[in-house]
C-alpha cells in the first residue's frame, strides 16, 4: 500500500496501513522502455558524468531510476535518474553487464507533483540550470499552480519564485499580481 503524503498510514477498506515507500519496490525494467522527461533541469559536467560511469562500473546501480508510467504507450518516464539512465545507453560494457534493465522505483503523480519531485531531487544534490528551471516555474504557473505551491513543493523562496519568472519574461505568469504605482506625477 502507498500513500503519497500525510500521517505515514492511510485506510483501506476500513483499516489502517502503514506507507510504504516506492524503493521497496524497485523493477528491473529494459532501457528501451524508459524516456527522458522533457522538463529536467539538471546538467552534469563531462568530469562528474565520467566519474558517475566509474561509480556505477566499479558499484553497479546503488539507487534507482525514479519513473512515472505511462499506460497510453507502455514506456517509464524518467522523474529522477536521467544520468545513471543515460550511463547504460552511452556504455557498452555496462549494458551488458546489467543485461540492458534499470533498476527503477515507479511513483504515481500528476505532472506538476512529477515536475516537483525532479526539482527536489535535483535541488538535494544542489545542481540545476536557471534557464530550465524557469521555464518548469513557467510551466507550473501556466498549469496554475499559485506561488505558494511552487514555494511549498520545489522548496524555493518568494524572491526566488519572482526572479525565475523575470527570467522567462512572460507576462501572463505575473498576471495574479497587484503592482504600485512607481510614479506619482
Amino acid at each position: 500500500m502507498k500513500k503519497l503524503s500525510g500521517s505515514g498510514t492511510s485506510k483501506v477498506a476500513g483499516r489502517r496501513e502503514l506507507y510504504r515507500s516506492p524503493v521497496y519496490e524497485i523493477k528491473s525494467i529494459p532501457v528501451e522502455k524508459v524516456r527522458a522527461n522533457e522538463y529536467n533541469p539538471n546538467t552534469v559536467a563531462p568530469p562528474e558524468m565520467a566519474l558517475l560511469y566509474d561509480s556505477i562500473k566499479e558499484d553497479g546501480y546503488t539507487m534507482p531510476i525514479v519513473v512515472y508510467y505511462h499506460k497510453k504507450d507502455d514506456m517509464y518516464e524518467i522523474v529522477d535518474g536521467f544520468h545513471r539512465y543515460s550511463v547504460m545507453l552511452k556504455y557498452k560494457d555496462i549494458y551488458e553487464r546489467e543485461h540492458g534493465r534499470l533498476p527503477c522505483a515507479v511513483i504515481e503523480k500528476p505532472i506538476g507533483e512529477r515536475m516537483a519531485s525532479t526539482i527536489r531531487h535535483n535541488r538535494a544534490r544542489g545542481s540545476h540550470n536557471v534557464d530550465l528551471m524557469s521555464n518548469i516555474v513557467a510551466e507550473l504557473t501556466e498549469m496554475g499552480k499559485s506561488d505558494h505551491w511552487i514555494s511549498q513543493h520545489l522548496g524555493m523562496s518568494a524572491d526566488e519564485i519572482l526572479r525565475l519568472k523575470q527570467i522567462t519574461g512572460l507576462a501572463a505568469l505575473f498576471r495574479d499580481r497587484e503592482f504600485s504605482k512607481s510614479w506619482e506625477v
